[in-house]
């Protein structure tokens, strides 16, 4: 798919509301997200129902402890009714949400705030299935990879600017009162976004959705090995997001206690990884030529592993007690290098995880794929959390250094790649075929 035939789905209207609809989802749960944990972070401890500490990583487990209970009903659901229907619904629940969660802003009742904060968690977890299983009804199978390349670009684009806006609404006179108003905005419009949302048909209207929490998603867990490669995709994925968390989640710390820049340079480097992931995303639109190509994911890995190898290499730690502006940030070569690494592993981590949710949605039927996708937000949310708990162990109770753990990460990432190429041969066959053509 050319670059300029991919960018023409955003004139379309199979595509563009679904898409701005998802963009300010995403941009809205981060921005509520973001600005909550960073009024925790710099409340009163007295304002504080515990320690900020906690809190904030309670905020974080909150946020994603919904994609566990709830994503086995919401997969049935979304297989079984209309999808612009369902994506309408959760947007009135994201209104409803952020309506209440607006008073409880400005008077700023912090527990309330962690209870709405598993609510957005939920109706997130309820848009999840809908958002991927709707694509390949819209789109044709030649606009299947660039549709993806653009909800990817778009999914970390907003995350970046929700985090960036978070930041600027905190610092502003009658910061609560801005972050009311915007949080409540974003979802209005997105519910507006969605009324365009085109119909798309029930894929398994006659399903009998059980409302057992945990037995849907043991079941939904145990379909998705159906098919190797699905699943192998399934697991890609999900380590992509377990990384690229371990990596973002780090950033602040390598930033500002080995780097010594100042909270500016974290949002450079934020921006790097971000930018990077869009352009690795649209630039696999582009080479994939409209096909859903298995043999980019190896390209993807291997780039990722080389570029995550050399970013343990760069990182020079400045021991200067004062921090640096990004001017004089950049101004040291070994601090450019780093965040060169940063916008690399970015960019093939996009080349890496495109196909394959195109694969996804491509070789899983119809009438299963959104029960497929809430299998995958399972899993995601589960090694999501399990790299926080392996960051944890191993940055805290093993006191091990950031530039280790990032090393750690390369390594495990060449390990889990091959062992991914192994179990599933198709990824390499497909990398050989189309490279030895290029080649020759």
């Amino acid at each position: 798919m050319s670059h300029s035939h991919q960018l023409s789905l955003l004139g379309k209207r199979r595509f563009l509301p679904f898409f701005t609809t998802q963009f300010l989802g995403a941009f809205n749960d981060n921005i509520y997200k973001n600005t909550l944990l960073l009024m925790a972070a710099f409340a009163a401890a007295e304002q504080l129902p515990f320690d900020s500490d906690l809190f904030i990583n309670l905020g974080a487990g909150l946020f994603i402890l919904p994609f566990f209970i709830f994503s086995g009903i919401a997969g049935q659901m979304a297989d079984k009714y209309e999808k612009s229907l369902i994506i309408r619904r959760v947007k009135l629940l994201e209104i409803a949400i952020m309506a209440v969660a607006a008073g409880f802003i400005i008077s700023q009742n912090f527990l309330v705030l962690l209870i709405l904060l598993f609510l957005m968690g939920t109706q997130s977890a309820f848009f999840g299935p809908v958002k991927y299983a709707i694509i390949p009804q819209h789109l044709h199978d030649d606009e299947l990879v660039g549709g993806n390349a653009l909800v990817e670009m778009g999914t970390f684009v907003a995350i970046l600017l929700g985090t960036l806006g978070a930041g600027l609404l905190v610092e502003l006179p009658q910061a609560h009162e801005w972050i009311a108003v915007s949080v409540v905005v974003l979802a209005i419009i997105g519910w507006l976004c969605a009324r365009q949302v085109p119909e798309a048909k029930a894929s398994a209207p006659e399903l009998e959705v059980s409302y057992n929490l945990f037995s849907q998603t043991r079941k939904i867990m145990r379909d998705a090995h159906g098919d190797k490669t699905v699943y192998m995709s399934l697991v890609a994925i999900s380590w992509f997001w377990a990384i690229g968390a371990a990596y973002l989640t780090q950033l602040p710390n390598l930033a500002s206690q080995i780097l010594a820049g100042s909270p500016q340079v974290v949002s450079i480097m934020l921006a790097m990884f971000t930018i990077g992931v869009a352009a690795g995303s649209l630039f696999c639109g582009r080479i994939s030529h409209g096909k859903v190509e298995p043999g980019i994911v190896p390209l993807g890995a291997f780039g990722l592993s080389l570029f995550a190898l050399d970013l343990f290499f760069a990182i020079s730690p400045n021991t200067q007690g004062t921090l640096l502006s990004v001017s004089e940030f950049i101004r040291i070569p070994a601090n450019v290098r780093v965040l060169f690494d940063l916008a690399m592993i970015g960019f093939f981590g996009g080349l890496f995880i495109v196909p394959l949710y195109a694969m996804v949605q491509k070789r899983t039927d119809e009438s299963r794929r959104a029960r497929m996708i809430a299998a995958l937000n399972v899993m995601n949310s589960s090694y999501m959390v399990g790299s926080a708990v392996f960051g944890m162990l191993f940055l805290g109770v093993a006191n091990r250094t950031i530039e280790e753990f990032f090393l750690t990460l390369a390594v495990l990432h060449v390990i889990v790649s091959l062992l991914i190429f192994r179990t599933s041969p198709e990824f390499w066959q497909r990398f050989r075929v189309r490279f030895s053509r290029q080649v020759s």
